[in-house]
């Protein structure tokens, strides 16, 4: 049977389906979706995926070359983990100095730097270390010029020597030094070396006597009218009892001097002489409190290169470290490398041969050599002093040129509110009016309250803004003659210290085989 066209009736016959594709159309699935054929992908496709397979696939090959770089250098090392050690005999620990990088709130970013790319290095090897940080500007150089003066405190006898509770014997003390000095020390980033060599310089410089901060602060306070009352009342209409809470200078006998922080029934005795001032150069004979001439050995040191992006005009420069990793990794495994293996060298200077052409020929147009043994900017050879110098030119540039005008600023605004909040203060104390519904609530600082406040921002005012002379890009790095030749640095291993360092880490995995070899064999007898 036939249509007029001729054509059949009948429909035609449809291609056979699928075991997979029969199950599929009966749970619901529309039938266009089991009839989707692949297709090649659209032109935005295909750059999207181009782009994120070529950064994922370059991401990671960097993380791969990371642990393999790592591992390379674990594996030289890791020998001397295998070294047994004296009952009595004391580990080598290295001490790790790191202070805060300008224009960065991360005063601990130095330190993060050493724990992931040096500090798997020091573990594979057995090294211990010690951290220390400094969280603002100045700290970290305050911390080693105090323990350097405690120790020649100790040294010169002035102070007694630290307590010995497992009576160690002289011999052990000694060892212990000996030990400390074949440590070393790790400096990361160039702050941290500013500040270092700060601390050294004044440690081995300045006097032995104990400088309270706080109390020499005080007493430059005291007189600057900053909490000095007006006359504008006249003297009968002062209140003299004894019952006023808070007595002020003006009421108080001009040959009485009082401390910020001592309390009112206190303020009388502070004319007797302090504990600090008693203690300071003139119980120490001058013998004792002159600077050594001879700086007894030092600790080589380990110069690690860091550099810390801040800004927005930085973020191509993070973005390409973060996938170029390997390289932070390798210079971090080399620098551990280095201090493993402890070849060294004397830290360069300024030469003696420098000094006298700098004294010699004033017309060479080379900027004189500073009185205070810093080292210029603008030396004729690069020392050791100028190391991580380019990095300063990455610091914030607002930080740069803003930090002391933010501080001066800061401090201007402080002493403006100042003023009315001590005159709250004296007329709630005095009863001269009564006070506000919110000052009930919330009571306002007392004048102690305010003279404690005070001498808290313009001590960390005053030692950020000497911590910034030390760190500021055309600061000097502080020198002294006397370190020649008693400081060192640890240099890149010769081929001759590198084939011995080899060879007696070969000599130890022998002995190490050798033993595991023996304990199979005494194993094997006893079963």
């Amino acid at each position: 049977m036939s249509t007029n066209g001729g054509d059949s009736v009948f429909p035609k016959p449809q291609p056979a389906q699928s075991g997979i594709k029969t199950v599929l159309q009966y749970t619901g699935i529309p039938p266009s979706w089991l009839d989707k054929r692949p297709k090649v992908p659209s032109r935005n496709w295909l750059i999207f995926l181009s782009v994120t397979s070529a950064i994922t696939g370059y991401y990671l090959y960097d993380r791969k070359q990371c642990k393999t770089i790592r591992q390379e250098y674990v594996d030289k090392v890791q020998h001397l983990s295998k070294v047994p050690l004296h009952s009595m005999a004391l580990p080598r620990k290295v001490t790790v100095y790191g202070c805060k990088w300008p224009a960065d709130e991360d005063y601990d970013r130095s330190l993060k730097y050493f724990r992931k790319y040096v500090k798997p290095i020091l573990n594979a090897a057995a090294i211990d270390h010690v951290m220390i940080n400094g969280r603002r500007h100045g700290d970290l150089a305050d911390r080693i010029a105090n323990d350097i003066k405690k120790l020649r405190r100790i040294q010169a006898g002035i102070d007694p020597p630290p307590p010995n509770p497992m009576n160690l014997t002289t011999s052990t003390q000694e060892a212990k030094r000996q030990r400390e000095l074949e440590g070393g020390i790790i400096i990361v980033g160039r702050p941290a070396f500013k500040e270092f060599m700060t601390g050294l310089k004044r440690g081995w410089t300045e006097g032995l006597e104990i400088v309270d901060k706080e109390e020499q602060l005080a007493q430059t306070l005291e007189n600057d009218g900053q909490f000095d009352e007006p006359d504008s009342h006249p003297a009968s209409d002062l209140d003299y009892s004894d019952d006023e809470p808070i007595p002020t200078q003006s009421k108080l006998a001009p040959s009485k001097p009082f401390s910020p922080f001592s309390p009112p029934l206190l303020r009388q005795k502070s004319s007797m002489p302090s504990p600090s001032s008693s203690g300071g150069t003139d119980s120490i004979p001058p013998s004792l409190n002159a600077p050594p001439s001879i700086i007894p050995p030092q600790p080589p040191v380990l110069l690690v290169s860091f550099l810390d992006y801040i800004g927005l005009t930085y973020i191509p420069h993070m973005i390409y470290d973060f996938f170029n990793e390997r390289h932070k990794v390798r210079a971090g495994a080399e620098d551990a490398y280095r201090i493993i293996v402890g070849q060294t060298r004397p830290m360069t200077g300024r030469a003696s041969e420098l000094l006298a052409a700098h004294s010699d020929d004033d017309a060479s147009g080379v900027e004189p050599i500073p009185a205070d043994g810093c080292q210029s900017n603008t030396s004729i050879a690069p020392t050791d002093l100028d190391f991580n110098k380019d990095v300063e030119s990455y610091y914030k540039k607002s930080y740069v040129t803003s930090f002391l005008t933010d501080i001066g600023k800061a401090r201007e605004n402080y002493y403006s509110e100042l003023t009315k909040k001590l005159e709250t203060a004296r007329a709630l104390a005095r009863g001269t009016r009564e006070p506000t519904k919110e000052e009930q609530n919330y009571p306002p600082p007392t004048e102690v309250e305010l003279r404690a406040e005070r001498m808290k921002k313009e001590l960390r005012w005053r030692s950020e803004e000497k911590g910034w002379e030390i760190i500021r890009p055309k600061a000097a790095t502080a020198w002294d003659p006397r370190f020649e030749g008693v400081l060192g640095v640890f240099a890149q291993p010769s081929l001759e210290r590198e084939a011995q360092f080899q060879a007696e880490a070969q000599a130890i995995w022998e002995r190490e085989k050798e033993k595991e070899k023996r304990r199979e064999q005494e194993d094997s007898n006893h079963e």
